[in-house]
């Protein structure tokens, strides 16, 4: 008797996101069928380009849903019976949490909440991941911070992905699931949004390459970031979501840089100064800054076996040619 192969399913919340995009094509590459929730806009449709810009889009099923409404997420997860749930959908601009702390709190604190307690009352198996981040250290407690470092968020932003973090591992420990938070620090992609610094700068950079613009507006130049490459670090939420035990995990490169050493790169490999074009805008200074952020991600080299694979400079790069090309296609059409 032949029987069917099994075939693992994953549903993604936030799939049209950055981290949704890159995830989906790797699980698909996994073999996995991907279920993707996404929401809709009255004037923007479910804003579907970065898995078209991936040629992953014909290859998922999506389905639409609010994290914000849980009625959608058991809707959802009745129908497509996943065995993992990536929970990437949030409000994620930290300066937009400042203009909108409400929807924050509703979207990216409680929304992890509504998809937490709608598996619990369907009484889902999925292992469930939570998209936790960097930015609840804040104000750092440590020169190097990891899983045991002391939280202090800093933005309305911050303090709502504090409340995700924390109900996922309450949810772990009152109701034993197999919930894991990965706390990640920046990642970026060409598929970055323009709203986020390294891709306002590559952005920037290719429009004053191509004679669009000239000049780059930024903040504070001299804030420190650990950034990856989105590629690498959704390899680390499935990884998470393979071990026995449920757990929470640091996932960064374990080296900090400046936003100007960034800036010089991109400036750099197209070709052009930073003198020539910056304009520091005190406008665009935080109410309250974050100024380092270092990763220690010992505990997920050592556990899952991951480790960070593409430089800083190797990504900047890649989304500077990306830009550049985006915007000569669109001066064709």
């Amino acid at each position: 008797m032949n029987l069917e192969a099994w075939v693992p399913r994953a549903l993604i919340t936030g799939i049209t996101g950055q981290d949704g995009a890159y995830l989906a094509e790797f699980l698909l590459g996994k073999g996995y069928e991907v279920w993707g929730m996404a929401r809709r806009s009255s004037t923007g449709g479910l804003h579907l380009d970065r898995l078209e810009w991936l040629g992953v889009l014909d290859r998922v099923n999506i389905v639409e849903g609010d994290i914000a409404d849980m009625s959608s997420i058991m809707r959802i997860i009745s129908e497509c019976q996943p065995h993992e749930v990536y929970n990437l959908a949030a409000q994620s601009f930290v300066a937009t949490s400042w203009q909108q702390p409400h929807l924050t709190a509703d979207v990216t604190g409680v929304g992890v909440l509504n998809v937490l307690e709608a598996l619990r009352i369907l009484k889902s198996e999925a292992r469930f991941y939570q998209a936790s981040s960097s930015e609840m250290f804040g104000l750092i407690q440590h020169q190097e911070q990891s899983e045991t470092t002391p939280f202090y968020p800093r933005s309305p932003y911050a303090v709502a992905k504090l409340y995700g973090h924390w109900i996922t591992v309450n949810y772990r420990e009152s109701f034993g699931m197999h919930a894991s938070s990965g706390i990640l620090f920046n990642h970026e992609s060409p598929l970055r949004g323009e709203e986020f610094v390294t891709r306002k700068v590559t952005a920037g950079v290719a429009k004053i390459k191509l004679g669009l613009e000239k000049e780059i507006r930024l903040g504070n130049i001299h804030a420190k970031r650990d950034w990856g490459h989105a590629r690498d670090y959704v390899r680390a939420m499935w990884l998470m979501l393979q071990q026995e035990t449920a757990d929470d995990y640091v996932v960064a490169t374990g080296r900090t840089w400046t936003v100007e050493h960034m800036l010089n790169i991109a400036f750099d490999h197209a070709g052009l100064k930073v003198a020539d074009h910056l304009v520091i805008d005190p406008a665009l200074f935080r109410p309250a800054e974050v100024d380092v952020l270092l990763g220690k991600p010992d505990k997920a080299i050592a556990n899952l076996g991951w480790e960070p694979t593409i430089s800083l400079e190797a990504m900047i790069c890649e989304m500077v040619d990306a830009d550049i090309a985006r915007l000569k296609r669109r001066m064709r059409a």
